[in-house]
């Protein structure tokens, strides 16, 4: 498996694992463990999307629910994925995988059925916490497992084929999403118990035995003040449209906010076993990619959600139109990434990749900024659709790729979490901009010049990942 595979997919569990064969009693086909564990990326991936378009559908059916409330089912979901994938990755080491996979397929199920019968936005952003946890659990675990039962030269392969599962997941999405919400909302969340339920029972009679390892257990408290400050920057963030930046609460969240982080990242300084080891950040290509994926990941997680609310909420379309209409991007996302990413990255290097990328991506955001208006038409969605989803294809597991490259093998883990931490968390953000940003205009025409505005801006900044871009991902000239 090349360096660009390890850094894509291992998200909390070592690549250099050892060859530990499974305990006999469960004589598994390692093809069977790929279909089980493809479950788990398929779930968080349609998760994601189906939830974009169904929300214009479950705040009509919340009446009392403002944008700024019905934003934090995205962003509650968002952050406690962020912090809990390294935290339950890295306790995950510790215990048997299966078990650990088997767990979090549980907790998201249930987690799920729970949404399905929530009543009110703070009770359904609860169990989407509780969703987000399963998720942290069942994506690393998931990995683990297919590393552990193939063969060194066939898990390229197998984690090729997850990857494309999950993708071909996101892409169909959308278009899950409209049909089930043109039943009700609930079947989004409802769906998955049903799927959940069958791969616990065929995972418990099927995966093997793969023993955890003395791992160092990682601290609560850590993954407690990562969440609590990037909750308190994000609702601040989506409250300063409406309090105004002097209300004393937006100036109390920030102060929170600060304060959190920074006693997060002194501790990452100081203590012998930190939850993000700095020692990453003095590797030029992983502090790189980090600094591009945070505000390309912000810009990526204000576009899925601007999209199915433009066309809901200003055109009238239902969930199953907004979601054909969405489709072509997330489509585009696994056929630019498996077909030409990595052909364009041996030929070219990752700084030109990870920059063509960045300006796709921006033009298609360019697209509805300039030719959205208030009349429906589909062409003009699929016009920024389709170039957003070959921006991430390309950009995406560039980063991730570029990401692991300079990376010791012990690190591969610990740097691939972190990565995806920093990503889940800078689509909270996004969101966030872009709800604050848009506010609650009164009219079409008012809602336009909001949404403009608000895709201008992130235009703006996925163009910052272009500066990080230049300075740590390009390739040196070799000297003489």
């Amino acid at each position: 498996m090349n360096s660009l595979e390890r850094g894509t997919f291992a998200r909390a569990v070592p690549l250099d694992d050892p060859a530990q064969p499974p305990k006999p009693r469960k004589a598994t086909s390692p093809n069977v463990v790929l279909a089980i564990v493809c479950v788990g990326i398929c779930l968080a991936n349609l998760d994601l999307f189906i939830v974009n378009v169904a929300l214009p559908s479950i705040g009509q059916d919340f009446k009392d629910a403002s944008l700024d409330d019905m934003s934090w089912v995205l962003n509650g979901y968002a952050i406690a994925y962020a912090a809990l994938l390294v935290f339950f990755g890295r306790l995950a080491e510790r215990h048997r995988r299966n078990l650990s996979f088997l767990l979090g397929v549980g907790l998201f199920t249930v987690a799920s059925a729970a949404c399905a019968a929530a009543n009110n936005v703070a009770m359904l952003t609860a169990f989407r916490l509780v969703q987000a946890a399963g998720a942290a659990l069942m994506t690393p675990t998931s990995l683990g497992l297919l590393l552990a039962v193939f063969a060194p030269e066939k898990r390229g392969g197998a984690v090729r084929t997850w990857t494309a599962i999950g993708g071909l997941a996101a892409a169909l999405g959308p278009v899950v999403g409209g049909v089930l919400v043109a039943v009700n909302w609930r079947w989004i969340f409802f769906v998955n118990v049903p799927i959940g339920l069958v791969a616990m029972v065929i995972g418990w009679w099927k995966l093997p035995e793969i023993e955890g390892h003395d791992a160092p257990r990682p601290k609560f408290l850590d993954a407690m003040l990562v969440t609590g400050g990037i909750g308190a920057l994000v609702f601040a963030i989506v409250k300063v449209s409406d309090w105004g930046l002097r209300a004393p609460a937006i100036g109390y969240s920030f102060a929170a906010a600060a304060i959190l982080l920074a006693v997060f990242i002194w501790r990452c300084l100081r203590t012998e076993n930190p939850f993000v080891d700095p020692a990453l950040f003095r590797i030029r290509q992983f502090t790189g990619a980090a600094l591009v994926m945070a505000p390309y990941s912000a810009a990526f997680g204000a576009m899925l959600l601007s999209v199915a609310l433009w066309e809901q909420t200003a055109w009238g379309w239902s969930a199953l139109q907004t979601g054909l209409a969405i489709a072509p991007g997330p489509l585009m996302v696994p056929i630019t990434s498996l077909l030409f990413a990595g052909r364009l990255i041996a030929r070219f290097g990752a700084a030109p990749v990870v920059t063509a990328g960045i300006v796709v991506f921006a033009a298609g955001l360019v697209a509805w900024a300039t030719l959205i208006g208030p009349e429906p038409h589909p062409a003009f969605v699929i016009l920024g659709m389709i170039p957003t989803g070959i921006g991430v294809g390309l950009t995406f597991p560039t980063l991730m790729g570029v990401s692991a490259a300079g990376l010791p093998p012990s690190s591969f883990a610990t740097g691939s979490g972190v990565i995806n931490m920093i990503r889940q968390a800078a689509l909270a953000v996004g969101v966030a901009i872009f709800v604050a940003i848009i506010g609650s205009p009164a009219s079409l025409p008012e809602r336009l010049v909001a949404f403009q505005r608000g895709w201008w801006v992130m235009v703006a900044i996925v163009a910052l990942g272009l500066l990080p871009t230049y300075y740590y991902l390009r390739q040196k000239p070799k000297a003489g």
